[in-house]
Order: structure tokens, then C-alpha cells, then sequence
């Protein structure tokens, strides 16, 4: 697929999955305390869940939506704060899942025309912040400067192989209701040790890991890493759909069963970020021969629904 190209093509599809009995993991939290507590331990990966469809995309025509968010990386150095911020807010005191890098500014670069994330051995020790960990990468979020209810978020992005690695491109919900309250969307999530796999995955109150009750699925590819994919969250008050390559392989159905199941009906915010190690990044060690490993983002854009 082109790397730059609006693809008409791909424009084709959103959601039309029928009602099922719902009820869907990220790296965790915002720049405000809405995730979950540093010392869970997410269970592995969720067994394919009856209550969650493997939807479909029926035809949507172009004319139907229209883009609200939009980012080539094509200009400047460093991403456009504009339209990203630095999440570093827990440095000083440790990430969530027992994760093991300090995140910082100096860890992402726009060039060759794209977002670079990069994780490297060591960490800045100078830094008010640090909080004395061996290893650092990059989190970028839109909170605050983009959120958005309900439409189509996609980005293109190649993530690095080797153990001990996390990329995800997820979403969090604007403003402060405590996680997993407010709920929690994973567009992607990649673990180095599932070297094929990639996960989607949703949180709730009702639904989450730390009780281990979160929904998802998964979906293998051979070369998952090292590779250019095309993440897809296709969203509306009834279903959310994620995809892989134009391909849908998880869907989470609203039954109305109340807010402790379905919070997916406020803005959400999208979050960028390689993770190091951690309860499930960590499980099989990290390799320290795959650093640095760089996770590059050829776009992000965001669609929504014409009224």
C-alpha cells in the first residue's frame, strides 16, 4: 500500500455487526491518574470470547465520512505539539504493569517521513524525573488537543522485533474516570515473544485484566514485525470493530447492558508508545541485543461519520 495515499479503497466498510450478549490491554493511563494500579499482572492473552464477533465491514460509500484528524509526520523534527504532547507523568515513580523505562521527548523524531519511537538501553539520570530506570522509549497521547466520539481511527505503523518489547496504538477516554471505569481501547498491541501476533482488546469496568474478564482477540501475520501493517478502529454506539490490513478480526458489541460494559460513549484520546518489559512485555526477558528498536508511524488519521 502507498505510504502516503489517501486510500478511496479503504474507505469502503464500517460497522453492521449484529447485537450479540457483550460484553473487551494496553500499556495503561494519561497524563491524569486513570490507570490502573503499578502492581497488576495482566493474565495471558484472552481465549477467543463466543460474546465477541469476528465482524464484518459492509460497503460505506467515500462520501460518507469525512477526515477530523490527520498526521504524515512529513514536517520538522519532532512531532507537531499541535497535535501530540510527552506523557511522563509517572517517570519519577514507576509505569504501570511493572514496566521498565523512563519515558522522554528525546526518544522521538520525525525523519524519513514518519514518527520514530525509540527504545534504548539507558536513561536520562539527570532528569528531575527520573525515577532510576535502565531503559527509555516515548509516549505520545492527543489528550487534551484531540479526542474524538465515535468514527474511524487508523494509523500505518512498523513495529520492532525482539523480546521484552510493547508498541501499542491505543485510546483512553478525555477527562478523569478512573481506569478501567472509563474504558480502555487497544487499536494494537504487539509483545516481542509473540513474534506473529498481533492483539486488540477492550477494557471496562466489567471487563478488564486485572480481574482477567477483558475482552479481545487476536490475529496472526508472518512477518508481524519488521514490517508496514494498517491498524483500523471502526466505531458507533453499537459495535467497535478492529481490523488488521482491511481484515476485521474483533469486534465488541453494545447490548445495553450499562456503562460498567460499554463505556465507549465519550471522546477518547489516542496514545502512541513503546512499553519495555513489564508483567506481560517482560514475561520471556527482554533481549538486549534488539536495542535500540524503533517503532515507526507512517500516519495517523481519524474519520467520522457525515451528519
Amino acid at each position: 500500500m502507498p505510504p502516503k495515499c489517501f486510500q478511496l479503497g479503504r474507505l469502503a466498510g464500517f460497522l453492521m455487526v449484529s447485537a450479540a450478549v457483550i460484553t473487551g490491554c494496553g500499556s495503561t493511563g494519561s497524563s491524569q491518574p486513570i490507570s490502573p494500579p503499578a502492581a497488576v499482572t495482566p493474565p495471558p492473552p484472552p481465549a477467543p470470547d463466543p460474546q465477541a464477533a469476528k465482524g464484518t465491514t459492509p460497503d460505506m460509500a467515500e462520501a460518507d465520512l469525512t477526515l477530523i484528524f490527520e498526521d504524515d509526520f512529513q514536517d520538522g523534527t519532532a512531532p507537531d505539539s499541535r497535535k501530540w504532547a510527552f506523557d511522563m507523568h509517572r517517570n519519577r515513580d514507576g509505569w504501570y504493569n511493572e514496566e521498565l523505562q523512563y519515558y522522554g521527548p528525546d526518544n522521538a523524531e520525525i525523519a524519513q517521513g514518519s514518527l520514530r519511537i525509540i527504545a534504548r538501553q539507558g536513561a536520562p539520570t539527570e532528569a528531575a524525573d527520573y525515577g532510576g530506570q535502565d531503559w527509555s522509549s516515548a509516549r505520545l497521547h492527543t489528550k487534551g488537543l484531540f479526542g474524538f466520539q465515535y468514527g474511524r481511527a487508523e494509523a500505518r505503523i512498523k513495529v520492532p522485533c525482539g523480546r521484552g518489547l510493547w508498541p501499542a496504538f491505543w485510546m483512553l477516554p478525555e477527562g478523569d474516570h478512573g481506569w478501567p471505569d472509563g474504558g480502555e481501547i487497544d487499536i494494537m498491541e504487539y509483545v516481542g515473544f509473540q513474534p506473529t501476533t498481533f492483539h486488540a482488546t477492550i477494557h471496562t469496568r466489567d471487563f478488564n485484566h486485572r480481574d482477567g474478564t477483558q475482552r479481545g482477540e487476536t490475529v496472526d501475520t508472518d512477518p508481524a514485525c519488521g514490517t508496514w501493517h494498517v491498524h483500523r478502529l471502526d466505531w458507533n454506539a453499537e459495535n467497535l470493530t478492529v481490523s488488521l490490513n482491511d481484515t476485521p478480526y474483533f469486534t465488541f458489541t453494545n447490548t445495553g447492558a450499562g456503562e460498567g460494559a460499554w463505556p465507549f460513549d465519550k471522546d477518547f484520546h489516542l496514545l502512541l508508545n513503546v512499553a519495555i518489559g513489564g508483567t506481560w512485555g517482560g514475561q520471556e526477558g527482554i533481549d538486549e541485543a534488539a536495542f535500540p528498536a524503533v517503532m515507526e508511524v507512517d500516519y495517523v488519521r481519524v474519520w467520522q461519520a457525515k451528519d
